[in-house]
């Protein structure tokens, strides 16, 4: 584990983007370096876009902006071909789009 960490220290990118980071935000990289695999940034943003949903001022482009990145990170999990995260996408934004038209019949354009 302590290898790992100082391989991550001293990777280049990471040794690029420490250059102006504060030790705090340092040692949070270096944690971070540390995390494999998308299962929790994934999770993560299901219950970032859940709270927008919840909210009561709803921003529609945040929420679009949080399925779209949803929907990419489940597609690089699963590794499903481009064109199929493609499609899973456009049937997700149009989900939002209904939902968003739905709840704000005023403002059916959220794009």
């Amino acid at each position: 584990m302590a290898a790992e960490r100082r391989r991550a220290v001293r990777s280049p990118t990471l040794t690029f983007y420490r250059r102006g980071l504060s030790e705090a935000e340092k040692a949070c990289l270096d944690a971070a370096a540390e995390v494999e695999g998308l299962d929790e940034e994934i999770a993560l943003l299901r219950m970032k876009v859940q709270s927008v949903v919840a909210g009561e001022q709803q921003d529609m482009d945040v929420l679009l902006k949080g399925v779209r990145l949803l929907v990419q990170a489940v597609a690089t999990r699963y590794r499903i071909s481009g064109r199929a995260e493609q499609d899973l996408l456009r049937s997700v934004v149009g989900v939002v789009e209904g939902l968003g038209a739905a709840l704000m019949p005023e403002s059916a354009d959220v794009r």
